[in-house]
């Protein structure tokens, strides 16, 4: 098992401490809450997507240090991301914590700093708690999209 050391060390301390994107959006395509019971933790997170790609991303984040530092990590680099980029992450960070999966690659692979978290189960809410959030505003946001594709077209 992981030393405590390992979670939270300097490197989580520094990225909690500096969390990028702590605006919220005036015009977000959706808003979306997610809480966890085991924790507390709970972030909301406002998005905008245009063609698949977030265009703009604010976050409002009352977490523990590794749900700080797993929004830190995500706001840093999930402007100009593709939705599947961020659905790829999200899988890759379920992996890596709940099956000894690799550490994500590509645009999230920053996100292998928690690696050491999989051993403590009771942690693993806190650090998916921004992908929970963030696969419910793309999917209400593509939820949306053929009803306005209809209605643009009939106008």
């Amino acid at each position: 098992m992981a030393d405590l050391d390992a979670i939270y060390n300097s490197k989580l301390l520094e990225l909690a401490a500096h969390i990028p994107h702590c605006e919220r959006l005036s015009n977000p395509d959706a808003t979306v809450t997610a809480h966890s019971k085991l924790c507390g933790s709970t972030v909301t997170i406002d998005l905008n997507l245009e063609n698949g790609v977030v265009t703009g991303f604010g976050q409002s984040v009352k977490a523990c240090l590794l749900g700080q530092a797993t929004c830190s990590v995500v706001g840093s680099h999930i402007v100009g991301a593709r939705v599947e980029e961020v659905r790829q992450a999200g899988g890759q960070m379920r992996r890596m914590l709940k099956e000894n999966g690799a550490t994500p690659t590509g645009r999230f692979a920053d996100l292998a700093v928690l690696e050491p978290v999989r051993h403590y189960k009771a942690r693993h809410g806190s650090v998916l708690l921004i992908f929970d959030a963030l696969e419910r505003a793309i999917a209400e946001i593509e939820s949306k999209q053929p009803g306005e594709r209809a209605s643009a077209e009939s106008a």
